[in-house]
């Protein structure tokens, strides 16, 4: 699909915070190879960054840009071919297998929140009124078509064969009572397709830029207990002790950030820390 971008840019002055951060001091250890270029899916995670950027990174002494990308592939080519410094939109399912497919060398710096992916539909209220044969979208990218399909038989919409894993397909479903047809899209398109489909698993972060409340919409949603998925910030291998990236790892978990999430996503997007 085609990618679009935003950039935000701040010149941000010294100061100091009372985080906590005693491992980042703000001027003396500031960068001097400009600003912190951060690529982000627009929702949640720009939104995090730009409340960083406006309230925060401003008393400790970071620059930060944040550029705004709307696919899964653009932020972690950019980060490997230093286009960005950084990069906040995945989790590391999904970053094992970028990284073992594109051969690239991405790593996590500090995981900061879960979207819970969740089941929606603007055709029946609740999963079990799903006709026989229904049409259900789903990621086409391996690692979030796996987790949509675990979701799915979490729920015992459908079962799936033993051992499998984070490459799971339709093919590996075991058991299907309802007959359900899978239609596999870009995971930026499902929300658009709900007119289209009987039902759809969606990302959380493109179900609440269109317009869905997944802790209110969903029909089924993700359990944080024990969920591997959680978004971080993430960067080429090597890069992880640039102060810059240091200090913004400590400020996407401090105690401002958490409320932050807490108070504007009530519950469609959660602190993992």
């Amino acid at each position: 699909m085609r990618n679009t971008t935003k950039t935000v840019t701040t010149v941000l002055a010294a100061g100091t915070l009372a985080l906590g951060l005693a491992a980042c001091g703000p001027d003396s250890e500031k960068s001097k190879d400009g600003p912190l270029v951060v690529a982000a899916s627009p929702v949640p995670h720009a939104e995090i960054l730009t409340y960083v950027k406006d309230h925060l990174a401003q008393k400790f002494g970071l620059e930060l840009e944040v550029r705004e990308f709307t696919d899964y592939n653009t932020p972690n080519l950019s980060t490997q071919d230093g286009s960005v410094g950084a990069n906040y939109f995945q989790n590391q399912p999904f970053l094992d297998d970028f990284n073992k497919k594109k051969g690239t060398d991405i790593v996590p710096v500090v995981t900061v929140h879960l979207e819970p992916l969740g089941l929606y539909s603007h055709k029946v209220k609740k999963a079990g009124d799903l006709k026989k044969g229904a049409t259900v979208g789903l990621p086409n990218d391996t690692v979030n078509e796996a987790r949509a399909l675990k979701l799915l038989a979490d729920h015992k919409i459908i079962k799936l064969k033993d051992g499998v894993g984070n490459e799971a397909t339709p093919k590996d479903i075991a058991a299907n009572p309802k007959g359900l047809k899978f239609k596999e899209l870009e995971a930026a398109q499902l929300p658009r397709t709900l007119d289209d489909v009987d039902a759809a698993v969606i990302n959380g972060n493109y179900a609440i830029e269109g317009h869905l409340k997944p802790a209110k919409d969903a029909l089924v949603l993700e359990s944080p207990k024990n969920n591997p998925y959680g978004n971080f910030l993430a960067v080429k291998k090597g890069n992880e002790n640039d102060p810059r990236v240091k200090k913004l790892a400590k400020l996407l978990t401090s105690p401002e950030v958490k409320k932050f999430i807490k108070d504007k996503y009530a519950g469609s997007v959660l602190p993992s820390f």
